[in-house]
């Protein structure tokens, strides 16, 4: 029984020195544990738990520095690209929920002066409640990234209501009266909007209610008592006890009956406005334009929903499955807007303003007056992500998504200037430098044209592909 007892100890210092990190260890690990015949069953199974425990300790402290190594300067102010929840202005708040803002993006850095008058915004609120009735002024794209609810929408004299889920895509045109419900018992309803104002440019209203003496006022309340007695052909004193009810807020809180009656329509709803569309589109439905082991692309597009045709904005949806990784690639005319809505991992940029600005900015502090345009050199962008979060990835700035591997990441993009917009690949088959003669490669790069195809030449997958923390050694093209 002693030595039987001291078998463990001793084979769990065996399989520490010989463990490395890799899939393969974790397979030779568990052959010496098959192996060794001085040792019962059960402590087989122990060896076995050893190797797993081990391999998957291992490999997790590995990712987590290699994520980790992201947190610091690239989320903060010296990344103009990156969006935390410190960023974000809370416009609208109750205890049932609440509205947040992102400031004008010009504000951040004149880097992002292109999509100045775009606005990003998350409306969260929690179950069974109401968002009482209200318009913007400004164009809004939404996506539904959490939840149930129901969207009710007065346009044209008409009202149109839909039930919406995870997933859907609707449009909201600027001064249409909206309304909402969270129709769900237990879970937070999510949408995050895209805003493209159209009256001020960079600036909007994000609530004009009717409604309520204060916490919103009513917008009828800044006009004279003769104007809306005239208005509404009501007594002073009926149109004070209207508009000077006190209001919990925004978002308050509705019945069960309340709910239940505004919940009965149908899933995406008939639009009224034009007739040949639905009031929403859900891009989990689409047919993905990429897809394998690694990650899924979806797309919606005015192509799919018409609703889109004059905003020149389309969404996609990257589902990066755990350890894989998106890219590298680059949209040829389209900013991309966008969110994590679920997971974690990192992202990196190439982006040639960084490097440039700061090159300029010391230029004029020694008081040179070079003004010649530089080619390079490139600054890499990198940050972690993690849910909520917001990025901004400038046409023509080639990128990379990787996911944890333990767990996919999920993130849309609101693309602005999206009307004729090619998403070019980087790396894998159809990649564009495989598109390029083989005298073009080698005046390219320098480098005889064969040993450049066989480089580019080595990835079969397309799109998605293993991630760094997945790869297993050997792999590498030599």
């Amino acid at each position: 029984m002693m030595v039987r007892a001291k078998v463990l100890p001793f084979l769990f210092c065996l399989v520490v020195v010989a463990f490395g990190t890799k899939e393969s260890d974790l397979k030779q690990c568990k052959h010496q544990c098959k192996v060794l015949q001085q040792i019962e069953e059960y402590q087989r199974e122990k060896c076995y738990e050893i190797c797993e425990k081990l391999y998957h300790g291992e490999k997790q402290e590995k990712e987590e520095e290699e994520i980790n190594s992201y947190e610091g300067k690239e989320e903060g102010k010296n990344n103009p690209y990156v969006f935390n929840e410190e960023h974000f202005i809370t416009g609208i708040k109750t205890e049932h929920g609440r509205i947040r803002v992102l400031p004008k993006f010009s504000e951040r850095s004149k880097l992002l002066k292109g999509i100045e008058n775009y606005r990003f915004a998350i409306l969260e609120a929690n179950p069974k409640t109401f968002v009482v009735p209200n318009h913007w002024d400004a164009d809004a794209v939404l996506f539904v990234a959490q939840g149930r609810g129901t969207l009710s929408l007065v346009r044209k004299g008409k009202r149109n209501s839909f039930n919406i889920g995870r997933g859907d895509v609707i449009k909201v045109c600027a001064g249409t009266t909206a309304y909402l419900i969270n129709r769900d018992d237990n879970e937070k309803l999510l949408i995050a909007k895209l805003l493209r104002p159209v009256s001020t440019p960079g600036q909007f209203e994000h609530f004009f209610g009717p409604g309520g003496r204060e916490n919103p006022e009513s917008f009828y309340s800044a006009f004279s008592s003769e104007i809306l007695e005239a208005a509404l052909n009501t007594r002073k004193d009926r149109l004070q006890r209207l508009f000077g009810q006190p209001r919990e807020g925004v978002i308050i809180r509705a019945s069960e009956e309340q709910i239940r009656v505004m919940s009965q329509h149908e899933e995406g709803g008939i639009w009224p406005f034009r007739g040949e569309s639905k009031g929403s589109v859900n891009i989990y439905k689409q047919r993905p334009l990429q897809s394998n082991q690694y990650g899924q692309f979806y797309q919606v597009d005015d192509s799919n929903y018409k609703q889109l045709e004059d905003l020149d904005i389309s969404l996609n949806f990257a589902n990066i499955t755990e350890g894989g990784m998106l890219g590298p690639i680059y949209s040829s005319r389209a900013t991309k807007i966008a969110v994590v809505v679920e997971g974690e991992g990192y992202f990196e940029m190439a982006c040639p303003h960084l490097a440039s600005e700061s090159e300029s900015e010391s230029g004029r502090r020694q008081g040179s007056k070079e003004t010649e345009t530089r080619i390079g050199p490139y600054q890499k962008v990198h940050s972690k992500l993690r849910r909520g979060m917001v990025l901004v990835i400038p046409a023509g700035h080639p990128f990379v998504a990787v996911a944890s591997t333990n767990q996919n990441l999920q993130i849309v993009g609101f693309n602005v200037n999206a009307r004729n917009n090619e998403i070019v690949p980087l790396a894998g088959r159809n990649n564009v430098m495989s598109q390029l003669e083989r005298e073009a490669l080698e005046l390219g790069f320098g480098l005889p044209a064969r040993e450049v195809e066989q480089i580019f030449q080595s990835q079969q997958e397309e799109f998605f592909f293993q991630g760094p923390g997945g790869r297993q050694s050997g792999r590498a093209a030599a």
